[in-house]
């Protein structure tokens, strides 16, 4: 099935995403300026992209697997409702103990466009029996 992902540059000097390879799950997004990130600093990237993502539909902004692995980047709170028509910005830490640079249009995320379900939020005195019940992080062991 073809999704149409309608996309406005905010900007004629903006890229247009793309993916990388044909079968990519993801296309990438590049930064619209130039952006520098200290060790420890965190900020919204912008794209210089707005998008009509189709309703029953989600955008997630993910890692850029080169990108974080190469220079310890993190991309943080990437998701994007289909409601949401206003700039598309890359949440980017920077892990390492060096400034990165960003230039303008070069990668820094990529975005998958997912189906979504939406499901019926219902409070509930109890829960039902599970194997795992509260057990948490570290429950199945190392």
């Amino acid at each position: 099935m073809t999704v149409v992902l309608k996309i406005r540059r905010l900007s004629e000097e903006v890229k247009m995403p793309t993916y990388a390879y044909p079968g990519d799950a993801a296309f990438d997004l590049c930064a619209s300026e130039d952006i520098s990130l200290a060790p420890g600093e965190y900020r919204g990237i912008p794209t210089g992209l707005a998008m009509e993502i189709p309703e029953g539909y989600v955008g997630l902004v993910w890692d850029k697997s080169g990108v974080a692995i190469r220079n310890g980047l993190k991309t943080l709170g990437g998701v994007v409702d289909c409601g949401y028509r206003g700039e598309v910005l890359a949440g980017i830490v920077n892990l390492s103990g060096e400034t990165r640079v960003f230039k303008k249009g070069e990668k820094v995320a990529q975005m998958i466009i997912q189906k979504k379900e939406t499901v019926v939020l219902e409070e509930a005195e109890s829960l039902s029996d599970s194997v795992r019940a509260e057990r948490g992080f570290g429950s199945s062991g190392k």
